[in-house]
């Protein structure tokens, strides 16, 4: 028996293998990732036919047909946006996510809504039991006949369940509870998911079959597990948000059929997660009515504007150092804008203690938040209150300059579509924004010029 095992070292990074021990992983540079594991001295078959068997013909790229009809909408409007238009028959969509933060209550919700358009779903779970999934289920809806349930983490009788069922879709709940017999460590570790998702991936693409896959994340927020697991799979949707709060953020960091860039919001109600048509005006409930250090500031997520509410605290500091922190968006880039401040306008900062929200928990790293976080810090600074009725955005340099940022048409037609009456904005978006109707343009190329017309308010 001990012939037939080796001991070997896998980075938990990206999967790079290693005879021994080493404290720098030669595939990704990252220290410490490496873990041993004991593996079996035989080559895994995986299911896999041999080179003799397979018979694969190249075909020519101008003969195949696409088709839009192709992709299987889940009658969820935000998820759909996320995955670029639907479910792509034989995909592999990868969902990370804290622990009770919605991802097998989404998915349940999509398998519901699948199951009614007469498209047969399989759930697999691991975690829970059948008694537990139907607890959550009846808080959902009715399920028809089209939804079946089954508890396994023995990958080759879910291979054989998949093979006799035939579903269109299936559910995995979650990768870090399947094994493969042939894999001697244990369920969760570096060579089991690898491996167990090499398998779901020649299902899905054997089969036409879409795959979901649950993956746990680590205290960093990455999926657990080697990081060929993104690699492997199709689209990689994580969940965001604080557990504490009702709002979900599901975002695309990978997809091979749509955009990266695109983001859902769901609200966490008793039935399970409802969808946020307008997040904009979610994100600016309960904001506060004559407040210095608040402005109102867009950013794009994907071909989507967000309206969110910028606020600072500006204090005099009682210590030797004065405290910085950011909440939302990114610490560094508010200590830039706050030295840009200091040395283009004037503003004595040095000695002041300042603190940056992004309300509503919403984190945003786009430039074009750089003129809110800019006019909230002086408003909070000066004690000037800046109109209700009123929005920015730019991006803010080095020099004082305020610099184009995309689509600032859509952010105007955003504003005014809220009711805004003004929207404040950089001089060089002149040309594309053109001239509506209904709100009032403020073009600024500096940021003295946005400061005074904020004073004069």
């Amino acid at each position: 028996m001990l012939k037939n095992k080796k001991t070997v070292y896998f980075c938990q990074e990206c999967g790079y293998e290693s005879a021994k021990w080493m404290g720098q992983c030669p595939g990704c540079k990252t220290w410490n990732t490496f873990v041993e594991e004991t593996v079996s001295a035989k080559k895994n078959p995986s299911g896999n036919l041999k080179a003799s068997e397979k018979r694969q013909d190249p075909v020519i790229l101008k003969d195949i047909s696409l088709s839009e009809d192709e992709r299987q909408t889940t009658q969820i409007g935000e998820l759909d946006r996320v995955l670029g238009g639907g479910i792509v028959p034989g995909s592999l969509v990868l969902v990370g996510g804290d622990p009770g933060i919605g991802k097998s209550t989404l998915l349940l919700q999509v398998c519901r809504n699948l199951a009614e358009n007469q498209v047969a779903v399989l759930y697999i779970s691991g975690e829970e039991s059948l008694r537990q999934i139907k607890l959550r289920a009846n808080r959902i809806g009715d399920f028809n006949d089209k939804m079946q349930l089954l508890c396994e983490t023995n990958l080759e009788v879910i291979r054989e369940v998949i093979e006799r069922k035939k579903p269109d879709v299936v559910v995995i709940d979650s990768i870090q509870t399947m094994f493969h017999e042939d894999v001697s460590s244990a369920p969760g570790s570096v060579s089991q998911v690898r491996e167990s998702t090499n398998i779901l991936m020649q299902i899905a693409k054997g089969m036409g079959i879409s795959v979901f896959i649950v993956g746990h994340v680590t205290k960093e927020g990455n999926v657990a597990g080697p990081r060929v697991l993104e690699h492997m799979v199709d689209t990689v949707l994580y969940f965001e948000g604080d557990r504490h709060a009702s709002y979900r953020v599901l975002r695309a960091v990978k997809n091979r059929f749509g955009s990266t860039n695109e983001i859902g919001v769901f609200e966490m109600c008793n039935t399970g997660l409802e969808e946020v048509k307008n997040p904009s005006e979610y994100m600016l409930n309960g904001r506060p009515e004559d407040a210095s250090g608040s402005v109102v500031a867009c950013s794009m997520e994907g071909t989507r504007p967000i309206l969110v509410e910028i606020q600072a605290l500006v204090c005099q500091s009682n210590f030797g150092i004065p405290r910085r922190t950011a909440v939302g968006t990114d610490f560094n880039r508010v200590n830039l804008l706050m030295a840009v401040l200091e040395k283009k306008v004037g503003i004595h900062l040095g000695t002041s203690d300042a603190y940056v929200n992004i309300a509503g928990g919403m984190k945003m790293t786009e430039p074009a938040i750089d003129l809110g976080i800019c006019l909230a810090i002086v408003s909070s600074c000066k004690d000037v209150v800046i109109p209700d009725k009123v929005m920015v955005f730019g991006e803010v340099g080095l020099s004082g300059e305020i610099r184009a940022v995309s689509m600032a048409g859509q952010r105007v037609q955003e504003a005014k579509k809220l009711g805004f009456e003004t929207v404040m904005l950089p001089e060089v978006c002149k040309s594309s924004v053109g001239k509506p109707e209904g709100i009032n343009l403020v073009y600024v190329s500096q940021i003295r010029d946005a400061i005074s017309y904020i004073m004069r308010k």
